[in-house]
Parts: structure tokens; C-alpha cells; sequence
């Protein structure tokens, strides 16, 4: 071999072996940008199903008006335009969502936003259901039928322990797994907040993020968080990571240690804070159309029983020039015959006769009544007279949930018998024919004197109309059964059993037949599923698997009567070895750490402190 040859070999051998690293660094660099790319949350492209919605739904289901959107002051974007898509989900039907404030509250922020767009989603019912299983077709939201996965977040409000089905039920529609730890990089974020967050742990295992608390302020905070994380190409690992280390009201199953405990989002200008003006009119009746105006936050009431006189806190009030706008502007964009004043207990309201006479001047030549819901009983109820031309007087509720004064102090909600009587008899004079009466029975402390004296009392108020006119008054009376519920001093007290329920109303049955009360109408809960409330509400991530079960064999719409299946659920507890009643009955003891301590909610030792004034056993 000359030498030029064998100049020329090596150069070949050279050539090939720095082509060889060039290629095997580009394979490198190639396989890392790939990977990278598909690990980092990217700007998704919006997946329309508006000619599928229209062809091959509406014409099939029972009610199309429940999914066509396009409402009066609905909010509509370009959804490939806006920096970040929110899915706002409500897990119950059309007719309820809209009715519900802090969907319409969060809808209205949101969207005020200019590169930000939420979209309405309100779970289908059965018919729609089994049509979109049938055809294929994916969760969609109503103002663009943009399928629910293409969105960059979903966000479920949990108003009560039995709509989480729906929600699983919401997740898989939308082609998404519903456990979260088995949904990709890609997928949305899948967020959660209401009520229920604050026991949220029997639904960690499906829901990336829980909210805890008021949610105003929080979701512009994680909205704006996942906006700077998407343009820098972090992952959603990292986001959760990041909300769950920054925000104290951010709980991230995955990421937080229990130890810790987490405080619930607080809206501090309460007077200021966002309200829509511009209400949305449903096409189909809503359970409330009417004006909604939240006059104040928190109560100044502490009923042992109740979990968001406990949990949303301070006490805050709107002004009455705030109050007079809002309502207003509301009425002017919507044209509602009714104005809502809302609170949890609106008879404390320090100027509440001067807010209504506002409103009367207002809207009374309009036709337009005011309602005021949530009156107490007590000296402020007395009021009603003097607002009897202005408030809605078809019928007067009062929430005295029990009838006797001495378990009225252990459950401390301390209303006198002779106040109550005042109260109704000035809203007879007034005007008012009818009467809606709550009472609850299991209540700590609870003799069976007590549950015969709910028919008793009744009857009492019913023929204190006869003073008025010459017949008694009709009567609605509701009978709930005590759920003990997480962050109130009765949430170590266990429930009592079904057989205690049912022999309660019989003696309620038996008492008014006694009386020969016809004007009582007596409405009951249903047992089954208040003994589930308790279970799920006070429970652990071990209930996550019973209600992936209950949902695999087709509960849906659990607050429904007609779709309800107590046999699904019992067999759902009873394929993970829990006994509902015997979990339901539970007590806690005062040391043991509680599933919900970790999630918001006032210290231990101050519910347990209200629970020793009871005069009750804490527990075994």
C-alpha cells in the first residue's frame, strides 16, 4: 500500500469515526429535546366538538337546553388565543350549577382576565350520558364545545359528600384516567375546592389540587403561577410541587406533609371583592333565578353542628351602598323578579331593615320583591312586619333544628320558645299564611321527649294562626338527621344508627296522627344516605377505592332520590371490608389525629373546648 493510500485510509477512518460521534450526539440531543418537550407543559391546541355536539347529541337527549350554552351574558373567547383555558365543572345538572354562587363568582374573575377564558361544564344526565358513551363523544363545555381534556385546568366545586361520583364520573367522560397519579404530563390539572375541600381526603387519590377556603383571590394566584410556568417550560410535577410549597391554602396530596396543617384563603376586603353584575340567565329554570347579593361572610353564630360557621371566618359585611349597586346592576343585565339578600345568617346583618327599605324604594314600583333568607329567631326577626311590604311572603322559614330549649343550649343555638312564638305571631299579622320549620334529630344530647316534641311545637305554631284568622297555619316541617361533620366540636360525636332514625319517625308519624295535625306536613331525609355523609365526610384516603367502586357499578347523582342506590354503596363498603354503620357510629377520641386536622379549620383544642361545654362524652 503506497502512501497515499494509506493517507487516504485514515482519513476515511477518522471521517467515519467523527461522523459516528456526530451522529450518536445528535441521537443524545434529539432524544433530549423530545423528552423535554413532551415533559413540559406546551400551549395546547383546543379540541371543538361543536358539529359532533350539534349533529350527533342535542337532537338524541330529553333536555338539549341543559347543553347548548349561548346563554344571555355568557362569556365567550377565543380559546387558541388565551394564555390559559379554565374548565369551571359543577357535578350535578344544569338547573343546579347555575344556581350556585361560587361557580358564577369564579366564572365572572376569571374571565375578566383578557388572556384568560373559563367555560361552563354541568355533568350530563343519564340520557346524555349513555349517548355520549354510545357515540363517543367527550365532556364538552358549553360555551364553545371545546372538549374538557383540552383545557389547561379543571376545576370541580364540592358542595357535598355525595356529588364525588359525578365527579369521577365528569373526569372519565372527558377521556382522562380518574386517579391522578396515573394521568400523564400532558393532561390537565384537575383542581378542587367548596365546602368539602377542608375533608377532602377520601377524593386525594383523583384531584390534583385542593383549594382551601374562599377562592377569589387563590384561583387569580394559581392561574398566574401556571401562566409564568408555561411560558418558562416547567413541568406540571413542578407546578403542583411549587403551589403546595408557596400557598398555604393549596393542598397537594402528593406533595404535603400532614404534619403540617394547611389555613383556608381568606378574602380580607370582602366589601370590595369581585362580584358578577352581569348574572348569566339560564334557558332552562334554575332551582334560584333571581338576583343573588352576599351581604356578609361568616356568622356570628357558633352552632356545634355546623361546619361553615366553624370554617369561614371572620365575620365580614358589605356596605349598603355596595349591597343597593350590586343588586341594581344585577336586575338592570338580567331583568330577575327577585332580589336574594345571602349570607349564612342574614338576620345579623347589622342594618338589615335599613338595606331592605333601600331596596324596596328601589325596586318596588318594578314588581321586583326582595328575599330574605336565613333569619334567625330572635329579637331581629321582629323586623319582618316592618318589611312586610317588600319581602316575598310566600312562605316564612326559620331553622329551629331543635324544639326544646335545653337541647337548643347543648347544640348552642340558644332560641327562646316565647321569641319564636313573638316572632311567628308578627309574621301571621304581617301577612305571611305559610310556615317551613327545620329540626334535626340525633342531636348529642337527644331524649325521645325531644322528638315528640318537634310535632308538639309544630303544632303549637300552626294554631297560633287561629288568633289571626280563623284556620291554622300550613306547615312544612323537614326532618335531617344529625351528620357530625369535620372542624365543628361535634365532629368527634358518633352518628346514631339507622334503627334510632327510623323509630324517630315513627314517634314523629305517631305523634301527629295523636294531634290530628293534617296541617303538618312532615318531609324526611333519606337515613341511607345521611349515614353516608357522615362516613365520607369524616373519612380517610381508604374511602377513595369504595367510592372508585360504588362509581365502576354506576352510582351517579347520589343527592337524587331516583337515582340513589343504597345497595351499590353497600356493596362498595362491603368489597373493601367497612362497615357503614359502624363507621358512621364512630367516635373519635380527643388525642387521636383526625383525617381532616391537616386542611384548614380553627385549632383543635378551641372545637374541643366547645364540645366539653356541651355537656356531652367526647368519646371512648
Amino acid at each position: 500500500m503506497d502512501s497515499s493510500t494509506a493517507l487516504g485510509m485514515t482519513l476515511f477512518i477518522v471521517l467515519r469515526i467523527y461522523l459516528g460521534i456526530r451522529y450518536s450526539v445528535f441521537c443524545v440531543l434529539f432524544s433530549v429535546f423530545f423528552f423535554l418537550y413532551n415533559a413540559t407543559m406546551v400551549k395546547r391546541q383546543m379540541k371543538i366538538l361543536a358539529d359532533e355536539v350539534e349533529k350527533r347529541f342535542l337532537p338524541y337527549v330529553r333536555m338539549p337546553g341543559r347543553y347548548i350554552g349561548g346563554e344571555i351574558n355568557q362569556s365567550k373567547k377565543d380559546l387558541d388565543k388565551c394564555e390559559l383555558t379554565v374548565a369551571l365543572c359543577f357535578p350535578d345538572v344544569y338547573e343546579i350549577g347555575m344556581s350556585h354562587t361560587g361557580i358564577a363568582i369564579l366564572y365572572h374573575i376569571l374571565n375578566s382576565i383578557e388572556n384568560i377564558a373559563a367555560e361552563k361544564v354541568f355533568a350530563p344526565w343519564a340520557d346524555a350520558e349513555e349517548i355520549m358513551r354510545d357515540k363517543g363523544l367527550e365532556l364538552f363545555s358549553l360555551e364553545s364545545k371545546a372538549a374538557v381534556s383540552s383545557f389547561d385546568i379543571i376545576g370541580f366545586s364540592l358542595t357535598n359528600e355525595l356529588c364525588y361520583t359525578n365527579v369521577l364520573n365528569m373526569v372519565d367522560l372527558a377521556g382522562l384516567n380518574i386517579r391522578s397519579g396515573q394521568r400523564s404530563e400532558n393532561d390537565p390539572i384537575v383542581i378542587a375546592g367548596g365546602s368539602m375541600a377542608n375533608c377532602c381526603e377520601p377524593m386525594a387519590e383523583f384531584i390534583d389540587l385542593f383549594v382551601l377556603g374562599e377562592a377569589e383571590e387563590a384561583i387569580l394566584e394559581l392561574a398566574n403561577l401556571l401562566i409564568d410556568f408555561k411560558k418558562t417550560g416547567k413541568t406540571k410535577k413542578q407546578f403542583l410541587f411549587e403551589s403546595a410549597k408557596r400557598f398555604n391554602w393549596c393542598y397537594v396530596q402528593s406533595v404535603d406533609d400532614r404534619k403540617i396543617k394547611k389555613q383556608n384563603a381568606v378574602i380580607e376586603d370582602f366589601e370590595n371583592a369581585p362580584v358578577p353584575t352581569k348574572p348569566i340567565v339560564p334557558f332552562v329554570e334554575a332551582v334560584h333565578e333571581r338576583v343573588s347579593v352576599e351581604i356578609m361572610r361568616g356568622c356570628p353564630g357558633r352552632c356545634r353542628f355546623c361546619q361553615a360557621s366553624y370554617c369561614r371566618r371572620p365575620i365580614r359585611y358589605r356596605s349598603i351602598e355596595r349591597i343597593f349597586e350590586i343588586a341594581k346592576e344585577s336586575y338592570k343585565s338580567t331583568g330577575f323578579d327577585t332580589v336574594s339578600l345571602l349570607s349564612l345568617s342574614t338576620a345579623d346583618y347589622p342594618q338589615l331593615e335599613e338595606l331592605v327599605t333601600k331596596l324596596t324604594g328601589y325596586f318596588e314600583d318594578k314588581h321586583v320583591g326582595v328575599s330574605v333568607p336565613s333569619l334567625r329567631v330572635d329579637e331581629q326577626l321582629k323586623l319582618l312586619p316592618k318589611m312586610a311590604k317588600s319581602v316575598r311572603k310566600s312562605g316564612l322559614t326559620i331553622a329551629v333544628e331543635a324544639a326544646s330549649e335545653e337541647l337548643r343550649q347543648t347544640i348552642n343555638k340558644p332560641i327562646k320558645d316565647e321569641h319564636l312564638f313573638e316572632a311567628v305571631e308578627a309574621a301571621y299579622k304581617a301577612g305571611w299564611q305559610k310556615l317551613k320549620l327545620y329540626f334535626m334529630v340525633g342531636l348529642p344530647g337527644e331524649e325521645e321527649e325531644d322528638i315528640a316534641r318537634i310535632v308538639e311545637l309544630s303544632n303549637e305554631l300552626a294554631l297560633l294562626r287561629k288568633q289571626i284568622s280563623k284556620r291554622p297555619a300550613d306547615i312544612n316541617v323537614a326532618v335531617s338527621w344529625f351528620v357530625p361533620k369535620a372542624h365543628t366540636p361535634f365532629g368527634w360525636v358518633g352518628q346514631q344508627s339507622r334503627s334510632y332514625f327510623e323509630n324517630a319517625k315513627q314517634i314523629i308519624l305517631e305523634r301527629k296522627k295523636e294531634l290530628r295535625a293534617r296541617y303538618l306536613n312532615f318531609k324526611f331525609h333519606n337515613i341511607e344516605r345521611s349515614l353516608l355523609e357522615s362516613v365520607i365526610g369524616r373519612g380517610d384516603g381508604r374511602l377513595c377505592d369504595v367510592i372508585e367502586s360504588a362509581w365502576k357499578k354506576g352510582a351517579r347523582f347520589d343527592l337524587w332520590d331516583e337515582c340513589f342506590d343504597n345497595e351499590i354503596w353497600k356493596a362498595a363498603f362491603a368489597e373493601h371490608g367497612i362497615n357503614i354503620e359502624e363507621s358512621a357510629a364512630k367516635e373519635f377520641n380527643a388525642e387521636e389525629i383526625l383525617p381532616w386536622e391537616h386542611l384548614g379549620g380553627p385549632d383543635k383544642e378551641y372545637l374541643l373546648e366547645h364540645l366539653r361545654q356541651a355537656k356531652i362524652t367526647e368519646g371512648k
